[in-house]
Formats: C-alpha cells, sequence, structure tokens
C-alpha cells in the first residue's frame, strides 16, 4: 500500500520547526502497520534534520553554529559571494541547505514511527522572512 500527502509548514524566520506531530498523524491515517516514510522537501534554501526535541536550547544552539557557519552576505567574510539576487541571505541559505539534508527515510514499525525518545522531525528554515514550505510524503507498506 502506497499513501502520499503533502505538508505546508509556515516559517517566521530562519529557525527549526518541528512538526512531528503532523507526520504521526499522517501515518495513523495511512492504517500502515510497517513500511518506509519518505519525506522530501520541495526547496533550496531550507532543510529537514531529525534532531532533539526534549532541549529548546539545542535548536538554539543549531541555528546560532549555521549562522556562524555562514553567516549573512553583508558579513565581510562572505564578500566573495556572488548570488546576491533574493537577499543578503539567499546564498548563505543555499550554502546551509547544502551542507543538511532534504529528505528524511523513517521505519514505520507497528504502526508508528521508528522515532527515538527524544528525536523529532523539523524544518530548518534558512531564511530570514517567513515562508510557507512544502514536504511531501511518501509511504510504502
Amino acid at each position: 500500500m502506497i499513501s502520499q500527502s503533502v505538508l505546508a509548514i509556515e516559517t517566521r524566520g530562519a529557525g527549526l520547526y518541528e512538526f512531528t506531530d503532523r507526520v504521526v498523524a499522517f501515518i495513523r491515517s495511512a492504517g500502515v502497520e510497517r513500511g518506509l516514510l519518505t519525506l522530501f522537501l520541495r526547496h533550496t534554501s531550507c532543510s529537514l534534520l531529525i534532531q532533539e526535541n526534549a532541549d529548546p536550547d539545542v535548536r538554539v544552539d543549531l541555528d546560532a553554529f549555521f549562522q556562524r557557519l555562514a553567516p549573512s552576505a553583508d558579513d565581510p567574510a562572505m564578500d566573495y559571494l556572488i548570488h546576491r539576487a533574493e537577499g543578503p541571505d539567499d546564498m548563505p541559505a543555499h550554502i546551509k541547505a547544502a551542507l543538511t539534508p532534504v529528505s528524511l527515510s523513517i521505519p514505520v514499525m507497528d504502526g508508528r514511527l521508528a522515532l527515538g525518545q527524544w528525536q523529532g522531525i523539523y524544518l530548518f528554515e534558512h531564511r530570514r522572512r517567513p515562508h510557507r514550505r512544502e514536504v511531501a510524503l511518501h509511504l510504502a507498506g
């Protein structure tokens, strides 16, 4: 059996947005006991992560690390960047997305995602302004 859906995720700017609950609801509605869920992000300036969902400081620290790794194109350290068509955060967002996944595969066991106790599914928005992002879900069971 195959089930598919597309989730829209509204972001408010850069940061990590957990949407595990929406994926769990999709799995429940599909009624699949065993299978493999694939999540695919339909964008090039954000990414997907499986990350700790217990301590919010983890998300803050991850975001801060990536901001230091690829700061805004306004930063003198980034003056070599050519692509600036959509603003100073655009090319750094593409760099961050190139270093992090845009797809995830998660086993479904006994009708549940096989995530660990402290794991959640996140959209990692790399742009400063709000966006409407889409994640395609494909469940094969």
